[in-house]
């Protein structure tokens, strides 16, 4: 058998439940919604969770189409699904824990006597250390941004390369290769020895159907690759980036882009506009450096000084 918090499946069964972090302000129990599909034959141990950011929709979207379609009679290994890790921040579609006012993905390995967010944290990360590998499904929030991985133990890391195997499976076609801020699931898993990235799926308000279509295939592509589903699959190669470089607005107005995301750009290519109320140009911004067109504001108008755009620089193909 299988467990995770309430939910235990038998080999070749699926069960769902709740995984317990406190209480709500009420005093009612708070738990998260989980799943286990337990193969008929044995395998690894995959773990997948969404929403650990409460405006960040489409890795639910993937786990709300991916779970009806997975047969366990076909299924070599175990699936740990958690299908939303940041409750309160979902409930009121916010990014942070209102509960404490804390970024959930800042959080791991977490604290069983901590705040809330860090309980949260402990609670879910004590499942992705039963696994052999983890997605953490994630979205540029509610900004614009192309669907891609990201890769965030560090180039020095033992488990780099497994982590960058795994990026490429899921196939997003970008891949952000960059040591991640302290308390990523995706940075510190690895340090368990437990290959993990951060599939991004796109950026919306609510479902971006074609993001979660992307990554319901990637997550299908990880199962055929990895031997928990038969099948097999081509590795493409992937445009990766190093780093970011982001730009702000020299001035206030209403920014016009001007390359599409994905798109690439060479240094001195102008990347937006930056007009008055009555389409005067106040400004035009380009690009430091050759990248790929990454991210945007989704709303058009700014302050001097405020976020604009990303670039994903220091390009190569891997």
């Amino acid at each position: 058998m299988t467990t995770l918090g309430t939910a235990t499946a038998c080999p070749n069964e699926i069960a769902t439940g709740r995984l317990s972090v406190g209480e709500a302000r009420d005093g009612s129990d708070v738990g998260l919604p989980v799943a286990v599909i337990n193969g008929a034959n044995d395998g690894k141990t995959l773990y997948i969770q969404a929403v650990s950011d409460g405006d960040e929709l489409n890795g639910l979207g993937v786990i709300q189409r991916l779970v009806p379609q997975l047969d366990p009679s076909e299924i070599s290994g175990q699936i740990l699904i958690v299908g939303i890790v940041n409750y309160y921040g979902f409930h009121v579609a916010e990014h942070r824990n209102p509960i404490d006012d804390t970024k959930l993905n800042r959080a791991y390995p977490g604290d069983p006597n901590g705040m809330s967010t860090e309980r949260i944290a402990h609670a879910t990360f004590n499942a992705v250390t039963r696994a052999d590998l983890a997605l953490d499904l994630h979205q540029g929030s509610t900004s614009r941004m192309i669907d891609e991985t990201r890769v965030r133990c560090g180039s020095r890391h033992r488990l780099h390369t497994e982590c960058l195997e795994l990026a490429k499976v899921f196939d997003c076609g970008f891949i952000l290769d960059q040591k991640g801020p302290d308390g990523q699931l995706a940075r510190t898993a690895p340090n368990d020895g437990v290959p993990t990235i951060d599939p991004e799926l796109g950026g919306s308000v609510g479902w971006d159907h074609d993001s979660i279509e992307r990554g319901l295939r990637g997550v299908y592509r990880v199962l055929k690759y990895y031997g928990f589903l038969d099948g097999s699959i081509d590795i493409n190669p992937q445009t990766r980036a190093n780093a970011f470089e982001q730009y702000g607005s020299p001035v206030g107005g209403l920014v016009t882009f001007k390359p599409a995301l994905g798109e690439r750009v060479e240094s001195g290519d102008p990347l937006f506009d930056v007009t008055d109320p009555f389409g005067r140009v106040k400004s035009t911004v380009t690009a430091d450096s050759a990248g790929v067109f990454w991210r945007t504001r989704r709303l058009p108008q700014v302050a001097t000084g405020e976020y604009v755009c990303s670039l994903g620089t220091n390009l190569d193909e891997y």
